[in-house]
């Protein structure tokens, strides 16, 4: 099914289950306040909830069409409160480019079973005290997105290591609270790990990545990007730890060079992409190699970029001879 479109059912007999598709997305408060009237047609509400409409209708509808279905009856609004218990991913944006305080601890407060929760679209006002409640009891999450969530301190993180054993996708880009200590209880309690983004992480010292590494050796993707306290130490255990990572970023990684960029290449052989624009000590002489096995390096080559910037001066690029 088609999660760009809303479908409802209309009619059930034994097993089979027809459905059709509501005119208008914007109108179906509307249109579901008339199938649950009408006596001529079977009545959207008469199928299993549980069984039917929970897990193979209301998935298909956009959370903040859901929302607007409470208000259409009191029926309604206890089926949403029954999806909303039973929400496997929570999305933010998916509400809206803000989502109030109120609304998020409504929504999630009786959720036990979630999966996947991204909060980027709460940046503005998500504290400890907001988000701490849904992770103690979503012991199942196995992808979080923080994304620019400033307010929140290293304890959201060290609940998230205890409660969330087989977390698998972490991010905690820009996240300046990140320390040490608390990036090591994540890597104490959730070895599944596979991507970590700690990008602009600026706490973070070559000793913490290394412990981190060194404990979640499953890791396939990771960012450091953005951080001046990250070195080659941190890039080559990275390497010797993590023989599966397939895309590492470097960006802005001032103190990391060649040196580390050739371990990466001997002990990574399933590396796929490689980010290290603005880390000034890595030349070609290392890049080559990882270049030379189709690894995607968001870098030019010399002549390359030489290349581009004659043309931006000039407005084209001219004949060269390259046997001069």
């Amino acid at each position: 099914m088609n999660a760009g479109h809303s479908y409802c059912a209309t009619e059930a007999s034994g097993s089979r289950c027809e459905l059709i598709l509501p005119g208008s997305c914007s109108s179906l408060a509307l249109w579901c306040l008339m199938m649950s009237v009408t006596p001529t047609r079977g009545c959207l509400l008469d199928l299993p909830w549980e069984d039917i409409l929970v897990p193979h209708i209301l998935c298909h509808l956009p959370l903040q069409q859901l929302l607007s279905l409470q208000r259409v009856s009191k029926s309604f609004q206890s089926l949403i409160q029954l999806y909303l218990a039973n929400m496997r991913c929570f999305d933010s944006s998916q509400i809206g480019p803000a989502i109030p305080r109120a609304a998020f601890v409504n929504l999630l407060k009786d959720n036990e079973v979630l999966q996947q929760l991204a909060l980027q679209n709460c940046s503005d006002w998500l504290t400890d005290q907001e988000l701490l409640p849904v992770i103690g009891q979503n012991h199942h999450l196995h992808q979080i997105q923080l994304k620019g969530c400033a307010q929140l301190s290293r304890h959201a993180l060290v609940a998230i290591s205890l409660s969330c054993p087989n977390l698998r996708q972490l991010s905690l880009a820009h996240c300046e609270w990140v320390d040490s200590l608390s990036l090591r209880s994540l890597a104490d309690h959730c070895k599944a790990l596979e991507a970590v983004d700690l990008t602009a992480c600026r706490q973070l010292k070559d000793e913490a990545i290394c412990y981190l590494v060194q404990k979640c050796g499953r890791l396939k993707s990771l960012s450091l990007a953005v951080n001046a306290n990250v070195g080659d130490v941190a890039v080559e255990e990275t390497a010797k730890c993590c023989p599966e990572l397939e895309h590492l970023d470097l960006t802005g990684c001032l103190r990391v060079k060649n040196d580390s960029i050739r371990v990466l290449a001997e002990y990574c052989p399933k590396l796929r992409s490689l980010k290290v624009k603005h880390c000034h000590n890595v030349a070609e002489s290392s890049l080559s190699i990882l270049r030379s096995r189709g690894v995607e390096l968001d870098v030019e080559p010399p002549l390359q970029r030489a290349l581009v910037l004659l043309q931006d001066v000039v407005g084209f690029a001219p004949f060269i001879n390259l046997q001069i």
